[in-house]
């Protein structure tokens, strides 16, 4: 038996308990019975179906999800309740969550450096500036698919640059009336200005060099 044949036969046992029916188009969940654990392995036979199809730039339906992973709506419903939801999730297939910056003296260095990432691309290996594309185009298309990808996936990551910016404050290195939030969205700004406005790529040094620049110039702002 073959590894999708053994996996939808999985979720089809599953499937034979579950308290609810199948959900629609629309998104209506199925909810999960009590105790019931969560696959990982069908998880991601799940992502990687909806991946395939974002890298493909197709569109991506509850119907293409569940022909391409072999599962059943009825699993993948217990694991995302929405079809945005699984999309936001796809999408960030292959991010890596930024190490915490070091607070010193060199703390712009440091930030710097965690926000132009790898000189060879977008931000981390892993995550190919194309998806990166595919990523905003979706998200710009669908505001909910925006929104969701937000509270699942944005706020988390930039946590880590925002205690640092705070810390900073606390040791003053930068002013005590900063807004860290909106110095973040503000720095952050910087990189999607170069990808949407100006089609620039991540591993072009003259990009990199104007982000650099840029964020100098609002660091000194900033600065106590």
């Amino acid at each position: 038996m073959s590894v999708p044949t053994r996996v939808a036969s999985r979720a089809r046992a599953a499937d034979a308990s579950a308290p609810d029916g199948a959900p629609d188009e629309a998104g209506v969940a199925v909810r999960r019975g009590p105790g019931r654990p969560r696959d990982d392995e069908l998880d991601g036979v799940i992502l990687t179906a909806a991946l395939e199809l974002i890298d493909a730039d197709e569109p991506v339906t509850v119907a293409r999800v569940v022909a391409r992973s072999g599962v059943s709506r009825a699993t993948l419903y217990r694991r995302w309740p929405s079809l945005t939801t699984l999309v936001a999730a796809a999408l960030d297939v292959g991010r890596e969550d930024p190490a915490p910056v070091v607070i010193g003296a060199d703390l712009r260095d440091r930030v710097v450096a965690s926000l132009l990432g790898a000189p060879d691309g977008a931000q981390a290996s892993g995550f190919p500036e194309q998806r990166f594309r595919q990523r905003i185009r979706l998200a710009m298309a669908d505001r909910e698919l925006q929104q969701a990808y937000w509270r699942s996936h944005v706020s988390r990551r930039r946590a880590s640059l925002e205690t640092a910016l705070a810390e900073g404050i606390r040791l003053g290195l930068l002013r005590t009336d900063l807004d860290v939030a909106a110095c973040f969205d503000l720095l952050a700004g910087v990189f999607y200005y170069q990808v949407v406005v100006r089609g620039a790529r991540f591993d072009d040094p003259a990009t990199r060099a104007r982000c650099q620049s840029a964020i100098e110039v609002a660091w000194r702002g900033m600065e106590v």
